[in-house]
């Protein structure tokens, strides 16, 4: 086991260095100043973001995850196999408006497909400065797309040898390429503790500012130079390194000439055990001893983070502002040691600053401050002033204390509204900047709407998002049927309140009919205002504003939507633009969930008539079947199990069409209905599979299937199998012994027209248990399916022997819930899961026991 786990872990670092090597080529192909690249994940059509270049991985966490039949660029040039060039934010808005909301900044973007032996690993993804004009970017284009090619190569090399090309973990972080000489950025060196010697390049000389024939060579000359103030800790670094545990952040140094470096360690492999080889890069982060001494001075807070996020520079002044010592800010995630920055509104300041060249200024409420409170629990803190300017090596913030919370808000009306949103739970909602919430939170509602899949999830993000970024409390969800508008979600209304309005028509007088019927969304700042607009309205007891807001999808309507506050208050022009355009994403998200539950109602009816209600018996015979739908996508697939009379026998079958949807159970209807056919003509195996793979060869649905079909005489127990592409079946015999079948098979029905498959031979014992089941029952995220075979083999090995065979042996039925337990309990079933089991009884009469 640890060998294996070895050449696991030599495997990812061979994976990481690969990519991190290709995207690092990407960017100065592409002249960008960050880049990344998406791999398949084990979780059908999801991509995954494996290594992120020049941007902070906490910043772009809801881009590092994309499904490939979204609008993004990412899953177009996966699914489509195009390269996808957006030379400037103008050109991403006409194409991509949802990564556009998502990222409104002054950057250009290139998207290459990643493909090697025809297979589609992912996407190399590089950020440019934006372009005046598309032809400029080709040449970069050209070369990113050469980098991507040796990429694919490189990959499907990997994939030859066994190795999975997959990515299931968060992405990983590396530096954008310097433009400057590396000599005086980046040096390098390693270190063998085995025979002592330390090899550095030039560039880490020059770095350190001493001559390389000056140096003595040991690990403690290294560490004397290269800590000056605290060298005992550098060796302890090495040490450490050396046996396997490098440190998880960059190290912050001081050299003999005072300025601050950035040292990175970790194992350069090579050896099996301890003491391993170290390898080491020391960053230059940029100001100079000079800068820094001069920074120090300032009574401004000053600091610097890098373009991964790891602060590089902190004067006294900020670090007393952020509330933490320099020494434990130096070198760390700025979002690890300032909690409170890990915010949304405050990241999305970041984002900006690292994608776009112009400076940032915004306000953020600290925790920090005196202590006092204005709200019983809630202390006032202390409002801060962040001005951000972009640089090509990260960011510079300088900070300016603006006075307590309590003082610094109620400058504006959004401020004011702010320090009265504190106590009720919505502190999070606000930023101190007028409108920052109302910006922010459509882009957040925008991207989360994209994955939203059912009208109920739809409802669930827009209660999750829109109410906290508008201080609402209360959400009802109208959808329109028979020209009646029906109540499909509601939360913070008092209960049964609605109820009265469900299934009113299109000719009543009230504001959320008159919304739709209008297209205009109607806004009401108190209840008197509601009230005197429409006389005698049942009114709830909150005394708040409200609004109603048409849900109109390319001209069609869809509903209405109601906002209730609990207070009243204004809508400002802003507000109201933007309650009105996210009500437009809101029903065309509502009209796509709809379509969406339509097919997905159609294909689970479609699959219930198809799958059998009863199996063929035989008094000898016994056989229980389960399926369970994957909870990923659709929910319905074309995974099938069938017993059917084969002349004085009987036809086991089990099969697994490709996909899911409607189209993947239609074909699992007729490939079920030719197998039945063939079977009740009793014709050999062989020829079941070769006349059903003809048959789905000539009606090309685009889809193939894999199945095992297995003809059992009860009588003697003799069976012949055929196998297409299907996972080998299970037996296990009445002995207790379990094996994994070793049947001959051809490829899966729908490739080859004159495909062959061969018939195996074997004995069903009295008591002995056939399983034949899909691969979703063993395959999991981040194993090997070996490993899920053999532990399918050894829970039916501890099921013990059937009932039918000893007194206080489990039925069929219980064995197969015991099977299928563990996929039941799974949060998340990415594939649908068919099983079937059969035993045979003895004859009566026989001497079996």
């Amino acid at each position: 086991m640890t060998g294996s786990a070895e050449r696991e872990g030599q495997a990812l670092d061979s994976l990481v260095s690969l990519l991190s090597d290709a995207v690092t080529d990407a960017i100065r192909a592409a002249r960008g100043f960050a880049g990344g690249v998406y791999l398949r994940s084990v979780t059908p059509g999801l991509l995954r973001l494996a290594v992120l270049a020049g941007l902070p991985g906490p910043l772009f966490r809801p881009w590092s995850r994309m499904h490939v039949d979204r609008p993004f660029p990412v899953a177009d040039a996966h699914r489509l196999g195009v390269e996808v060039l957006l030379a400037d934010p103008t050109e991403t808005m006409r194409r991509y408006p949802q990564l556009a909301a998502g990222l409104p900044f002054q950057f250009g973007s290139l998207y290459v497909p990643v493909v090697g032996d025809s297979t589609p690993y992912g996407v190399l993804t590089v950020l440019r400065p934006p372009a005046s004009d598309a032809t400029e970017v080709l040449p970069d284009r050209d070369r990113m797309t050469a980098v991507a090619a040796e990429l694919g190569a490189a990959l499907a090399r990997l994939d030859k040898d066994g190795l999975p090309v997959l990515w299931d973990a968060d992405p990983i972080g590396t530096r954008p390429p310097v433009d400057s000489p590396s000599t005086r950025c980046v040096g390098g060196f390693t270190w063998d503790p085995g025979d002592g010697t330390l090899i550095a390049d030039d560039a880490l000389w020059a770095l350190l500012g001493i001559p390389q024939e000056d140096f003595a060579g040991t690990p403690e000359a290294f560490a004397d130079a290269l800590a000056h103030d605290e060298p005992r800790l550098l060796l302890a670094a090495l040490r450490e390194t050396a046996a396997g545990r490098p440190p998880p952040h960059p190290l912050p140094v001081r050299t003999g000439g005072g300025g601050l470096r950035l040292l990175e360690l970790w194992t350069a492999g090579g050896e099996d055990v301890p003491p391993f080889r170290v390898s080491g890069a020391l960053v230059d982060p940029g100001p100079g001893p000079a800068a820094d001494g001069a920074a120090d001075q300032l009574p401004e807070g000053v600091f610097a983070i890098d373009r991964i996020g790891l602060i590089t520079y902190v004067n006294p002044r900020a670090a007393d502002l952020l509330g933490r010592p320099r020494a434990e800010l130096l070198g760390r995630l700025l979002w690890d040691v300032v909690p409170w920055m890990d915010h949304p509104a405050y990241e999305d300041h970041l984002r900006s600053a690292l994608l776009s060249p112009d400076p940032v200024h915004f306000r953020a409420r600290s925790p920090l401050g005196d202590g006092t409170e204005t709200t019983p629990g809630h202390p006032t803190g202390t409002w801060l002033s962040f001005s951000v300017y972009p640089g090509p090596r990260g960011v510079t913030c300088k900070i300016t204390p603006l006075g307590r919370a309590s003082e610094a808000a109620g400058n504006t009306p959004f401020e004011a509204e702010a320090t009265q949103a504190a106590g009720t739970g919505l502190e999070e909602t606000y930023t101190g900047v007028p409108g920052t919430a109302p910006q922010y939170r459509p882009i957040v509602l925008a991207i989360a709407l994209t994955e939203a899949v059912t009208a109920r999830q739809v409802s669930e993000v827009v209660m999750r998002e829109l109410l906290p970024a508008f201080g609402s409390r209360r959400l009802a969800i109208y959808l329109l049927q028979d020209r009646r508008l029906y109540l499909a979600w509601e939360t913070g209304f008092p209960q049964g309140f609605l109820a009265p309005f469900d299934g009113v028509g299109l000719d009543a007088k009230l504001p959320g009919v008159e919304a739709l019927t209008s297209g205009r969304a109607l806004f009401f700042e108190s209840m008197q205002q509601l009230e005197a607009a429409y006389p005698g309205i049942a009114l709830d007891s909150a005394l708040g504003a409200r609004a109603f807001l048409p849900l109109i999808a390319s001209g069609r309507p869809v509903g209405s939507c109601i906002l209730g506050f609990d207070r009243p208050r204004d809508f400002s022009t802003e507000e109201r633009t933007v309650l009105t355009a996210l009500a437009g994403l809101i029903a065309q998200s509502l009209e796509r969930a709809r379509r969406y539950d339509n097919e997905a109602a159609l294909a689970r009816g479609l699959q219930e008539a198809l799958l059998p209600h009863r199996l063929s018996a035989h008094p000898l015979v016994q056989t229980a079947g389960r399926y369970l739908p994957g909870t990923v996508g659709m929910d319905v697939g074309g995974d099938w199990y069938d017993v059917v009379e084969a002349g004085d026998g009987l036809a086991l079958v089990i099969g697994d069409v490709q996909g899911h949807g409607v189209q993947a159970a239609a074909t699992m209807g007729q490939l079920r209905s030719a197998v039945r056919a063939f079977a009740l003509g009793d014709h050999p195996p062989d020829e079941v599979m070769s006349g059903t793979n003809r048959l789905l060869i000539d009606l090309d649905p685009g889809q193939f299937a894999s199945c095992c079909y297995v003809r059992v005489n009860p009588l003697t127990g003799e069976a012949q199998a055929a196998r297409a592409g299907h996972p080998q079946p299970l037996l296990r015999h009445p002995d207790g012994r379990t094996e994994v079948l070793d049947l001959a098979g051809g490829v899966v029905l729908g490739v080859d027209p004159d495909a062959d498959y061969p018939v195996t031979d074997l004995v069903l014992e009295p008591g002995a248990v056939l399983a034949l089941y899909t691969d979703g029952l063993v395959e999991r995220p981040g194993t090997d399916i070996d490993e899920g075979v053999e532990a399918l083999r050894s829970t039916l090995a501890g099921a013990g022997p059937p009932r039918h065979l000893t007194a206080g042996g489990p039925s069929l039925s219980r064995t197969a819930d015991l099977l299928t337990a563990e996929a039941r309990q799974a949060g998340e079933r990415p594939d649908d899961i068919a099983l079937l089991l059969t035993t045979r009884r003895p004859p009566r009469g026989s001497e079996h026991t």
